[in-house]
């Protein structure tokens, strides 16, 4: 079947489809199962996964603290 053939098909069904509400309001009822919806605590904690957040035992302080004893300074001479 080509393109315009299987689209052609596709066109008529659906004017079948439009046609007849109980058999519209199966497709729709089909067509909703197959995406389920997203829960609403999903989409209002979505920022989360990008926050950069973990669990440590290590207090606030000494996680800063950890942090600025790592940092090292540039040494490279850059001319200009």
């Amino acid at each position: 079947m080509t393109t315009i053939e299987l689209n052609a098909e596709l066109y008529r069904a659906m004017g079948e489809i439009a046609n007849d509400e109980n058999l519209l309001a199966k497709v729709l009822k089909y067509v909703k199962s197959l995406s389920p919806a997203k829960k609403e605590k999903d989409s209002k904690n979505w920022a989360n996964r990008f926050a950069g957040a973990w669990k440590d035992d290590r207090s606030a302080e000494e996680i800063i603290s950890d942090i600025r004893e790592c940092r090292t300074t540039n040494s490279r001479e850059i001319e200009l």
